[in-house]
């Protein structure tokens, strides 16, 4: 089990423990200089790094694969980054210590899933989410897989929890605003992003696919989608496939982030905002929760905000627990 992991490194540390490449480049200095920048990673997350004067070990060593890296934890321009003195292969490490994976339990989480799925009662909406997630073993794919390689939900289960949220919000926001078709946003909520089954595949690293460099998940989930309708008998009535196509191929709302078409319907739109709500909310916490790991209250320009985030102790931390007196006196309140 490794020692040292990238969430708990701090200025001035000794580093010398395994890592994953997730990048590596050469590169050269304004005097003519080569030097070495990778990306190392582990389960908490990514840390860059940089080596002078790399040995021909060290510039062979594959993305993707172990390497074992000693050095120090030092700041850059704000960032801190690790200064690599050796870097050479690794054959000795657990996967379990650099993939990292969904704290949540995955039979929890497949079980709220389900329920979910359960409430549907449109009956062609119904027929097509079971034809999408029962075909030959997809499901559990689609609940080993991460929800991004890198902002948020990137880890193992994270598609199915970001897919549970959104489900649950898109299931609130049916209930509080009128003319929602809620069967048809809970359907496009827990097949939105299906797509990224065929987008990334996860071994040591998050990586793109090869299809999901040239197409994206959006259009993958599509296909995915329409795979499906043509296998159910008897057919599937038109619009309410074109309403679930829609929904999902706009659920990233602007052509800009992504999506072939803008959100022209009430569903397609609430599953926008749910969708973006919980992959922002989700990579904010991440990154705060890393921060506090440290003791620091404020994490660093390095996020999808592209600025400082405010990352607390929770109340419970920094009251340890103690009952004031006016608590201890309010509770001997009689009734």
């Amino acid at each position: 089990m490794k020692k040292q992991y990238v969430n708990e490194l701090a200025q001035g540390q000794r580093v010398d423990t395994v890592f994953i490449l997730r990048s590596k480049e050469m590169r050269v200095s304004r005097n003519g200089e080569a030097y070495l920048v990778v990306d190392a990673s582990d389960r908490t997350g990514g840390i860059p790094g940089v080596m002078f004067r790399p040995s021909s070990d060290a510039e062979r060593l594959p993305v993707g694969g172990p390497a074992a890296i000693k050095g120090t934890i030092t700041v850059y321009r704000g960032r801190k980054r690790i200064s690599i003195d050796s870097m050479a292969p690794a054959a000795d490490f657990e996967r379990s210590d650099m993939v990292p994976t969904t704290r949540r339990d995955i039979t929890e989480l497949t079980g709220e899933f389900r329920a979910l799925a359960a409430t549907i009662h449109d009956r062609d909406v119904r027929r097509i989410v079971r034809a999408v997630f029962g075909q030959d073993g997809f499901f559990d794919r689609f609940c080993g897989a991460p929800g991004g390689q890198t902002y948020h939900h990137a880890y193992v289960g994270g598609l199915l929890e970001h897919t549970v949220a959104v489900g649950r919000l898109c299931d609130s926001l049916a209930q509080t605003y009128e003319h929602v078709n809620r069967d048809l946003l809970l359907g496009a909520a827990l097949m939105h992003d299906i797509g990224k089954v065929d987008e990334l595949t996860c071994n040591t690293v998050i990586e793109y696919t090869d299809e999901g460099r040239l197409l994206g998940h959006v259009i993958l989930g599509e296909r995915r989608l329409q795979s499906a309708v043509s296998r159910i008998r008897p057919a599937i009535g038109s619009s309410v496939v074109t309403a679930l196509s829609h929904a999902m191929l706009s659920h990233h709302g602007e052509l800009e982030w992504g999506a072939p078409k803008r959100p022209s319907t009430i569903e397609a739109l609430l599953l926008h905002h749910a969708d973006n709500m919980d992959a922002k909310a989700a990579g904010f916490l991440a990154y705060a929760s890393g921060a506090t790991l440290v003791d620091e209250r404020w994490t660093d320009l390095d996020n999808l905000f592209r600025r400082p985030l405010y990352a607390p102790r929770s109340i419970e931390d920094e009251s340890d627990n103690v009952v004031s007196k006016e608590d201890d006196e309010y509770r001997r309140i009689p009734a």
